[in-house]
């Protein structure tokens, strides 16, 4: 992802699914403190996966941007370079 970074997303607010508008991402789990290791995730061909750590479902949406998720609360900003 060479357009500003590789989308992180948490799941601070406990919910069983996240659509993200993009099929390569980081799942930290919830914020600091409480956050598993940083794992980078990729789809591929899937439109869903799995985290590892946390157990949160990913469902790829066509519809929503590099920077937008279902709920939005769960993309993390991060400070611009």
């Amino acid at each position: 992802m060479g357009h500003g970074g590789t989308p992180q997303f948490t799941n601070d607010i406990g919910v069983e699914k996240i659509e993200i508008g993009v099929k390569e991402f980081k799942c930290i789990g919830a914020s600091a403190p409480f956050d598993h290791p940083h794992v980078y995730l990729d789809m591929g061909q899937d439109d869903e996966i799995i985290c590892p750590y946390c157990s949160t479902l990913y469902k790829y949406r066509e519809t929503l941007g590099a920077d937008e998720s279902i709920p939005p609360a769960c993309l993390v900003k991060t400070a611009a370079a």
